[in-house]
């Protein structure tokens, strides 16, 4: 059986990234592994307390050989645009976790809004990505 272990998200600075998505969204640390004998190479996963099947790998941008310059120049790009990759959440009250999460620092680029599949708002993290929660009221959605 295949089953979705990690999902990546790109990130500047694995640091900030961390620490913005645990104090500030609330995830747990799933995993922050060093690896010497792979050139220092660090993987951090972060994933909401209770759904511990599923992850969101905060992977720092790779130097030559592993992606060339101007690969590495457009993810920041994208990354910086929003359009490196989106995270969807989901809850069961948008509108209170928008303002729990709000009151901890993270800056909404869309407040709360009724949709047809649920209510819809949106934040980007600090490396640009840009992230959605939802609540949906729209079944199969």
């Amino acid at each position: 059986m295949i089953r979705i272990a990690n999902v990546q998200l790109w990130v500047n600075d694995q640091d900030e990234a961390l620490e913005f998505y645990t104090t500030k969204v609330g995830l747990e640390v799933r995993a922050d592994v060093t690896l010497p004998e792979m050139g220092d190479f660090r993987w951090v996963t972060v994933g909401p307390a209770g759904q511990d099947e599923v992850s969101i790998t905060l992977m720092a941008i790779p130097g030559e050989p592993v992606m060339d310059a101007e690969s590495q120049e457009q993810v920041r790009t994208l990354m910086a645009k929003g359009f490196a990759g989106t995270v969807f959440l989901t809850t069961d009250d948008v509108r209170a976790d928008y303002e729990e999460l709000r009151s901890r620092g993270v800056e909404f680029t869309e407040a709360p809004e009724e949709r047809p599949y649920g209510i819809d708002t949106a934040f980007r993290d600090p490396s640009g990505n840009h992230i959605r929660l939802t609540q949906v009221t729209m079944a199969g959605v």
